[in-house]
């Protein structure tokens, strides 16, 4: 249960308290059996002062005015991560026919233009593939930036991180990903966290089977290149033979299944799923295999093989073909072997947008430096954001780069950067970071001057605490430490604090237990001995 006093919100009017289930917190909110294997119903009863707007993820609600006091029942039976509260200064706007948006007054004009009459599309392009939505409303609720994680699937009731709203090609991919899960882990639970990415993997397909039908497949593709890009870049840093690149992860007792979150669940779940639709030979016969097996399992819990053996029975001619056993691709090694996914989709429909990126990349990264010229006429105000990250995270990768080529990029691209919205922002400061390029550093303290999300922060004092630059992060930090949320502030001085003697003490009275999101965090970095930024890890639920 995360307490916001009013200065962390944008409002700065109105305190504001919101929950993260995800993956075993609410047995800290109330009593529970806390595992995804049993579901219930569940109602509420919730008094508030008079000003604060009481939301939460049920299907029916009522509120007594006179008593202050909210009423929610969930008729559907749902796990116990998916039970969900917030409460502050929010109003609303209806968005569509069964979608309404909630955000602080400051935010809600931004939330309408973004997002009005958009989920409805998304909506409608899902149910055609894998059947009716069986919630009724699907409203969605902006957070401040204290939340630790970029969004939530809590049915009827999405919640995402406001800080997300400047990133439109990001809100779009995030706001989809959530609508998927209203079929696969809200309707169809994964019954243990050991099998996370019957959920992610699912809804990471599902995610693309729908931006395919909404906005074509050069652009599913591009987003799928993007991604898998940072999966591989993920085990690079954790080695192949690291037990949690696989998909059947063993948990062993005492840790936090949110440690199991990482882009294996989602990307190598997502490719494993990709490879089941091709076996298929058209993929409109695998959204018809995935619409039986939601009407054969929703509100209830499943493990892989209820998955699986369903596949098998739905498509006899691929059972009598034994492609479970199919040498290289058999579906036990998928589960359990470590590293790659054992194959990965074609994304050549996406060339029209990634060959320009890749064209721009080998120009930089090619000696003697000679295509200058060619590359600093590129303008990338006209690429689209997922092409303009996925250069920058390839620069990333190379970094440190030779001097002469950080100089020139940013007399080509650094004023265009600055314009642009902080996905992409908060990686050319990492280049800049990583490169000690210190005519630019003036815009990192910019821009941690003016942040205060969890995804927009820690990747960039991580790169700065590796390098040569912890006193700038320092200054920086206690010149900002009062703006930002105590777990944020204890996370960021732990980074801080590495290789040093003990910081100054810092007021953590409210600070509560670890979030899924800081234990990742801190787990990764152990695991790797070295940065990797939030960036890395999709940690979007």
């Amino acid at each position: 249960i995360w307490w916001l006093d009013p200065e962390l919100t944008y409002g700065n009017a109105k305190p504001f308290v919101f929950t993260q289930g995800h993956s075993v917190c609410n047995r800290s909110f109330f009593p529970c059996f806390d595992t995804p294997a049993v579901k219930c119903t569940y109602s509420a009863t919730v008094k508030a002062p008079a000003g604060i707007q009481v939301l939460m993820s049920a299907t029916q609600s009522t509120y007594l005015e006179e008593e202050g006091v909210y009423q929610f029942y969930m008729e559907y039976p749902v796990p116990a991560y998916l039970v969900a509260l917030v409460a502050g200064d929010l109003t609303h706007a209806d968005i569509g026919p069964r979608s309404r948006v909630w955000a602080e007054p400051c935010l809600l004009p931004t939330a309408i233009s973004k997002l009005s009459g958009m989920v409805e599309r998304w909506l409608t392009a899902a149910e055609s593939l894998y059947g009716p939505y069986i919630w009724g409303r699907y409203d969605i609720v902006f957070l401040p930036p204290s939340f630790p994680i970029v969004a939530m699937e809590n049915p009827c009731l999405t919640f995402i991180i406001s800080s997300i709203l400047e990133s439109d090609e990001f809100l779009i991919i995030d706001v989809i990903h959530e609508v998927a899960h209203s079929w696969f882990g809200n309707a169809v639970t994964n019954a243990t966290w050991e099998e996370m990415w019957l959920s992610e993997g699912l809804a990471t397909y599902a995610q693309r089977r729908i931006t395919t039908e909404t906005y074509g497949a050069a652009f599913t593709c591009l987003e799928t290149a993007f991604r898998l890009d940072a999966l591989h870049r993920q085990m690079k840093l954790l080695g192949e033979d690291n037990p949690v690149s696989k998909l059947q992860v063993k948990l062993e007792p005492g840790v936090n299944p949110s440690n199991l979150m990482n882009l294996f669940t989602y990307e190598k779940g997502y490719c494993f799923v990709y490879y089941l639709s091709q076996l298929c030979g058209d993929p409109r016969h695998f959204d018809s295999f995935l619409r039986a097996y939601i009407e054969k399992y929703k509100f209830t819990s499943v493990v892989a093989q209820d998955l699986l053996d369903s596949f098998l029975n739905f498509f006899p001619e691929l059972k009598e073909q034994c492609v479970e056993s199919k040498a290289g691709l058999e579906f036990e090694r998928w589960l359990n072997a470590t590293g790659p996914p054992l194959a990965e989709p074609d994304l050549s429909q996406g060339s029209s947008l990634t060959k320009p990126v890749e064209m721009l990349f080998k120009l930089w990264t090619t000696e003697p430096l000679d295509s200058v010229a060619a590359a600093s006429s590129v303008d990338l105000t006209k690429w689209r954001t997922f092409q303009t990250v996925l250069f920058l995270d390839r620069l990333l990768d190379g970094s440190p780069l030779p001097h002469e080529v950080i100089k020139k990029l940013s007399e080509c691209y650094s004023s265009q950067l600055d314009s642009m919205n902080a996905e992409i922002r908060i990686r050319w400061l990492q280049i800049v970071v990583r490169n000690d390029y210190y005519p630019d550093l003036y815009k990192v303290r910019r821009f941690l001057e003016n942040q205060m999300s969890r995804m927009y922060t820690i990747p960039l004092y991580e790169d700065l605490c590796t390098g040569t630059l912890k006193s700038f992060a320092l200054e920086i930090f206690y010149q900002t430490q009062n703006q930002l949320h105590p777990n944020l502030r204890k996370t960021i001085q732990q980074i801080l604090s590495q290789g040093l003697n003990p910081l100054p003490a810092i007021d953590t009275t409210a600070v509560t237990t670890d979030t899924p999101a800081m234990v990742l965090e801190d787990k990764v970095s152990e695991a790797t001995n070295g940065a990797i930024s939030l960036r890395d890890v999709n940690v979007s639920a």
